[in-house]
């Protein structure tokens, strides 16, 4: 199932001034571009050098960084492509590249990992989840999630890159047909695929290193959020996929891509706890009560859509949680929730702060 939406987000609650020397730094990072978990000049990222700052201040710049609906590129200069090359597709296939002057990415995840390698101003069209600032003005070559294989070939594009989940198939072989490469790719569902994905992007367009580069500034900044982590702190939460207007209520288990990002948050995923083994379960309100869970992590557009938290704890089950009883929801924008790529650290900042609130 491709989850997507974007999100609305819920009051932040005040906390205490920090000292005056680390308010400045944390204000300077977000207003030079760099947050706790964005890259520094000295070569150092400050994510590193801020893991001793408290979950509610990594969090709060967090948010300013998302607010921002932008990336934070490599330093210094582009990548120059080194081609051609030959790299193996998740369809089986081997794809030679040739050219990368006009690529274009067909899932929102993947488009991120390329602008963020520094080579956005080489993309010539988006998918309906690249929804990044950098992305928006590109021509949209999906309708819902579709792929229209003629505005794809309207863009000329020299490069495709998609995923295992893109289609229709007819679409992707007419593409294939009038000779242009695609590189499929597996679907990211859990934070080890960040760096499995950015290694098969940056070969695929002849830049390697760039992606080592990238790989690296990645794992620095999800060790500084996971540092933030609060000791003897283990909520429980349920992650719900919920479209009011669809009738569609799925609770998350194992494989939904919550349960790894929970995970590396300090908490316990209560659909894995309670034996979900699917990514995805019909939610009933008994299993949902079974749970118990402290904490509901939603997409913004699906607590939107079931009347936001008023909406959400009258649906049968929800108010008899602990997180129901207390109205403990936490959003986030389904494009950056599930995007497993270079803005998953702050996820993980925003998650390690707002799921361990008392």
């Amino acid at each position: 199932m491709r989850m997507s939406g974007r999100c609305q987000k819920l009051p932040v609650r005040r906390r205490g001034l920090a000292p005056v020397v680390l308010a400045l730094a944390l204000l300077t990072a977000a207003c030079g571009g760099n947050s706790p978990t964005s890259s520094s000049s000295s070569g150092s990222e400050s994510g590193a050098g801020a893991s001793a700052a408290s979950a509610g201040e990594r969090g709060a710049v967090a948010e300013k960084r998302l607010a921002t609906n932008t990336l934070v590129p490599l330093e210094g200069e582009a990548p120059a492509p080194q081609l051609p090359v030959t790299v193996d597709s998740s369809d089986g296939r081997r794809v030679t590249v040739k050219d990368t002057s006009r690529i274009l990415p067909l899932n929102g995840g993947v488009a991120e990992i390329v602008f963020t390698l520094g080579l956005g101003d080489r993309v010539v069209g988006r998918d309906i989840t690249a929804t990044f600032e950098e992305a928006k003005k590109l021509p949209q070559v999906t309708r819902a999630h579709d792929v229209s294989a003629e505005s794809v070939l309207s863009l000329k594009p020299t490069v495709v890159l998609a995923d295992t989940d893109t289609g229709p198939k007819e679409a992707i072989d007419q593409i294939r047909e009038a000779g242009v490469p695609v590189v499929v790719l597996d679907p990211a569902t859990e934070l080890a695929d960040v760096s499995t994905r950015t290694t098969r992007i940056a070969e695929a367009l002849g830049v390697p290193s760039a992606g080592k580069a990238l790989n690296a500034r990645i794992d620095r900044e999800l060790a500084a959020a996971r540092a933030a982590v609060p000791r003897g702190s283990e909520p429980k939460v349920a992650f719900l996929y919920m479209r009011g207007s669809a009738a569609v209520y799925l609770m998350g288990g194992r494989g939904s891509g919550a349960d790894s990002l929970l995970a590396a948050a300090g908490a316990v995923d209560a659909g894995v706890e309670a034996g979900l083994d699917k990514p995805f379960t019909p939610l009933t309100s008994e299993a949902l009560v079974s749970a118990r869970p402290d904490v509901i992590l939603m997409m913004d557009k699906g607590l939107e859509s079931v009347g936001g938290v008023d909406g959400l704890v009258g649906i049968p089950g929800i108010r008899e949680t602990p997180a129901g009883m207390n109205r403990r929801v936490v959003t986030l924008e389904d494009g950056v929730l599930l995007s497993f790529g270079p803005r998953t650290p702050l996820v993980i900042d925003i998650l390690v702060d707002r799921i361990h609130r008392g």
